[in-house]
C-alpha cells in the first residue's frame, strides 16, 4: 500500500493530467500570457504577480472548482500495479455479477432488435430529419413500440460471495434479509457522526422555514449566506451550505456551482452537436426512452408538463460520448456492437449506444425533477449529465461502493433489522419483505414518489454530503413512520397499500426523527 504522501502525489498527478488539454487549461494559459504585458507584472516576481492576477480575475477560483470536481469523481487510490478492473470494483464476485447482468441486457436489446425488425442505428432520410427538426419541441406526439425491462432487484438478491461459508445450510439468519452478502454499512451512531448538520440542534430548510416559524430565526439569515456563497462562486462552500438545504430561489445556482456547471459557449456548442446527432441518426434505444417517458413522467402529476423536454435531454444524452469517461470508475463496462457483417472482430466493435448507457424503466425520473430548476435546455442537460456521472449510475450498477445500490439495499435492511426488528420479522413472516417494497424508491432516489419540493430537499443533502446513503436512511425512516399501520397488515398487497402514497411525507422531519430522536 502507498503511504499518505505518495498517495497525495499520485492524486495530484492524476488531476493535473485530467485537466491538461481542457478548455479551462487553455483559457488559463491564455490569461497568463496576456497578463504579462500588464505594468503590475514585474520580472523579479513574475510567478507571484501572475498568480495574484489570476486570483483577482476569478480564474484561480475556477481552477479550484475544477480540481474539487475531479476529487469527487476520482476512484480511491489502490496499489499502483493493480489492474484497472480492480480500481473500478475491488470484489471479483461483484465484477462477475455486473458482467453477467450486462450480458442479459445486451441479449434483451438484440432480441428487441430482431422482434421489431429494426437496426440498432440508422441514418434518417432527409425528409425525416427536417420533420424532426421542425417538431423538436413537441416530440411527445410519437408513440413507439413497448419494450419491457428486467427486474433488476432479482439479480441483487441472488448475489453470492464465494468466500462465504454456506455449509451450515439454512439458518435463522439466512432468512433474515434479502441481500445475502456482507458489506460495511453504517449504523445509526455512525450515521449521527457522519451527518451532524441534520441533528435536532441544527436549523434546517424543510423544517425551520415553515409558516409557523418566524423567518428571522433562521430562513432570512440562511438566504443571506446563500447569496454570499453564490457570489463567491466557491464549489466547496456551496456543497457545505446545501447540507442544511438550499433556498428555492438559489437552488439552481447552488447545484450548478456544486457540480461545477458553467454553461460556457463550448457547452452550448456541445449540446447543439448532440441535438444534430439526434436529428441525423435514429437509434433503437430511442424507443426505450420514448416508452419510459410515456410510462413514467407523462403519467406523473408533477412532471407530465415536461414530456418534450425529457425527450430532448435523454435523446441527446444517449449520443454523448463524454459520458463514457465515467466508466473509468464505474464497475460497469460500456456495451459494444459490431459493424454489420463484422461480428466478433474487435477492430470493428463500437460502443452502443454512444454514451454506453442503455436506458431502463424509470430512467427519465432522474431528469424530471431538474426541469423545475432549469429553463435552458443546455444547462438542464449539463446538470443532469453531471448528476448521472457522480451519483445516479451507482443506482443501476452492481458494485461494493457505499453509495451503490447493493450497499443501499443492505443498509436499509440492517437499519430495519436492528431498530425495528418486530416490524421486519412481521413483514418477513407474511412474505412482504421490506426491500421488495423499498427497492423501487431507492433505485430512483425517490423521484416520482415524494412531492417535488420534498425530493429537492433530499437531493440537496445528496449533493451536500456527496453520498446517496441518505436514500437508504429515508427508506427506513418511512417504514418507521408507518410502522403502526404495517404491524396490522397480513399480506404483501396490504403492506404496499399502506406505503403506496409518499407524496404527503416531509423528508427532513423523518430523517431527523429516525437518526436523532430515537434512543439507540
Amino acid at each position: 500500500m502507498m503511504n499518505e504522501g505518495s498517495e497525495l502525489s499520485v492524486t495530484i498527478a492524476q488531476i493535473v493530467q485530467r485537466l491538461k488539454g481542457t478548455h479551462l487549461h487553455s483559457q488559463l494559459e491564455k490569461q497568463a500570457k496576456e497578463c504579462l504585458h500588464r505594468p503590475e507584472i514585474r520580472l523579479e516576481s513574475i510567478k507571484e504577480d501572475v498568480r495574484k492576477f489570476l486570483r483577482a480575475t476569478g480564474w484561480e477560483r475556477k481552477l479550484q472548482n475544477a480540481v474539487y470536481r475531479e476529487l469527487h469523481i476520482l476512484p480511491p487510490s489502490g496499489h499502483p500495479e493493480a489492474p484497472l478492473e480492480h480500481t473500478k470494483e475491488p470484489l471479483a464476485y461483484m465484477r462477475k455479477a455486473q458482467a453477467s447482468w450486462e450480458k442479459r441486457i445486451l441479449k434483451s436489446l438484440n432480441s428487441m432488435c430482431t422482434e421489431l425488425g429494426v437496426p440498432l442505428a440508422r441514418k434518417r432520410p432527409v425528409l425525416e430529419q427536417k420533420e424532426l427538426t421542425s417538431k423538436w419541441n413537441e416530440m411527445g406526439a410519437d408513440e413507439p413500440a413497448c419494450v419491457l425491462f428486467f427486474i433488476f432487484w432479482k439479480v441483487l438478491i441472488n448475489l453470492k460471495n464465494p468466500n462465504h461459508d454456506h455449509s451450515d445450510g439454512l439458518t435463522a439468519r439466512s432468512h433474515w434479509g434479502l441481500i445475502p452478502i456482507s458489506l460495511s454499512v453504517r449504523d445509526v451512531p455512525q450515521l449521527r457522526e457522519a451527518y451532524p448538520e441534520l441533528s435536532l440542534s441544527c436549523s434546517q430548510l424543510g423544517i425551520d422555514d415553515h409558516a409557523h416559524v418566524p423567518p428571522d430565526l433562521f430562513e432570512s439569515e440562511h438566504i443571506r449566506i446563500g447569496k454570499k456563497v453564490v457570489d463567491e462562486q466557491d464549489s466547496a462552500a456551496a456543497q457545505q451550505y446545501s447540507r442544511q438545504g438550499s433556498p428555492t430561489g438559489l437552488r439552481a445556482q447552488l447545484w450548478a456551482l456544486i457540480l461545477n456547471i458553467t454553461n460556457d459557449p463550448e457547452d452550448v456548442a456541445h449540446y447543439e452537436q448532440l441535438k444534430a446527432a439526434v436529428i441525423h441518426h435514429d437509434l433503437l434505444v430511442d424507443n426505450l426512452i420514448y416508452k419510459d417517458v410515456k410510462l413514467t413522467a407523462s403519467n406523473d402529476d408533477y412532471y407530465f408538463v415536461f414530456e418534450d423536454v425529457l425527450y430532448q435531454v435523454l435523446l441527446c444524452f444517449s449520443r454523448d460520448t463524454a459520458v463514457l469517461e465515467h466508466f473509468s470508475y464505474n464497475s460497469a463496462t460500456p456495451p459494444k456492437s459490431y459493424i454489420q457483417g463484422k461480428t466478433g472482430e474487435e477492430e470493428f466493435a463500437v460502443v452502443y449506444p454512444p454514451n454506453g448507457v442503455i436506458p431502463f424503466h424509470g430512467f427519465s425520473m432522474y431528469v424530471a425533477p431538474l426541469c423545475f430548476l432549469y429553463n435552458e435546455p443546455c444547462k438542464l442537460y449539463s446538470v443532469f449529465r453531471e448528476m448521472y456521472v457522480r451519483y445516479f449510475f451507482r443506482l443501476h450498477s452492481i458494485s461494493s461502493s457505499p453509495s451503490g445500490i447493493v450497499s443501499l439495499c443492505l443498509q436499509f435492511e440492517r437499519l430495519l433489522q436492528i431498530h425495528l426488528p418486530q416490524l421486519f420479522f412481521h413483514l418477513q413472516e407474511i412474505m412482504a419483505q421490506p426491500l421488495r417494497i423499498a427497492f423501487k424508491w431507492m433505485v430512483r432516489a425517490f423521484s416520482g414518489y415524494l412531492s417535488t419540493d420534498q425530493l429537492l430537499l433530499l437531493w440537496d443533502r445528496i449533493l451536500g454530503y456527496d453520498s446517496l446513503e441518505l436514500v437508504a436512511v429515508l427508506a427506513a425512516a418511512v417504514f418507521a413512520f408507518r410502522a403502526e399501520n404495517l404491524m396490522e397488515v397480513t399480506s404483501l398487497a396490504s403492506a404496499e397499500a399502506v406505503l403506496a402514497d409518499l407524496s404527503t411525507l416531509k423528508v427532513m422531519p423523518l430523517l431527523q426523527i429516525f437518526l436523532f430522536a430515537n434512543v439507540i
